[in-house]
């Protein structure tokens, strides 16, 4: 079995909250094992905080009333992976404000709304053009 990937703690803002591999485990009703599995697959990233791997919160959602990864978040992370982007890069990338991604009901700071926040609007079209131009 291979090593787990992740990030350090410092690519991702110490504000973003997170769910350990157990909280999401039990939130999408599989093993920790399962898991571990879905980061290797890149289905989501983890962070490396306070020694355990944890998942930014905001790479879950409801779907049907569920727990789950949110939408568009896998097709996402292999638009940029496939573009030649690292895990940080990703990361940074999706946490990183943007001054012109605003609208779509989302709350823009005085810097403007990060990729991932607008993920769960309809902003999320806008999301997936913007890394599919950073890709190629």
């Amino acid at each position: 079995m291979s090593a787990i990937p992740y990030v350090t703690a410092d690519v991702v803002p110490a504000t973003v909250p997170t769910y350990t591999v157990d909280t999401v485990a039990a939130g999408l009703r599989v093993s920790v094992p399962k898991v571990h599995q879905l980061i290797r697959d890149r289905r989501v990233i983890a962070v490396r905080r306070d020694g355990q791997l944890q998942i930014p919160q905001l790479f879950f959602g409801e779907v049907d009333g569920r727990f789950a990864v949110a939408k568009h978040l896998t097709g996402l992370i292999s638009v940029l992976s496939d573009g030649g982007r690292t895990d940080d890069e990703v990361m940074r990338w999706l946490f990183t404000p943007q001054p012109d991604l605003t609208g779509w009901g989302l709350p823009a700071g005085p810097d403007g709304s990060a990729p991932i926040d607008a993920l769960h609007t309809d902003g999320a079209r806008e999301v997936i053009r913007r890394a599919q131009a950073l890709a190629f």
